[in-house]
C-alpha cells in the first residue's frame, strides 16, 4: 500500500477542524473509513475525493433593479 493511512486526529489536522466534527462525519457515514480492528482509518486519496466532492463552483451574478439575476 502506497496510500497514507491517517487516523482521526491526523485528518482533523488535516481539515483544520476539530476531531469531534471528525468523529461525527464517520458516525453520519459521510466520509469514506476503513476499521483496522477497534481503530478508524482514511486513506489519503478517500479524504482528498470527499473535500473535491464538496467543491462549489462559483456563480456569476448580475443586478437588475435591485434584483439578482443569474
Amino acid at each position: 500500500m502506497t496510500d497514507e493511512l491517517l487516523t482521526v486526529a491526523d485528518l482533523a489536522l488535516l481539515l483544520k477542524v476539530e476531531v469531534r466534527f471528525v468523529r461525527r462525519l464517520v458516525a453520519e457515514r459521510r466520509i469514506p473509513f476503513h476499521k483496522v480492528g477497534k481503530f478508524v482509518r482514511f486513506y489519503r486519496r478517500d479524504v482528498e475525493a470527499f473535500v473535491a466532492a464538496g467543491r462549489v463552483e462559483p456563480v456569476t451574478v448580475s443586478w437588475s433593479a435591485g434584483k439578482a439575476v443569474a
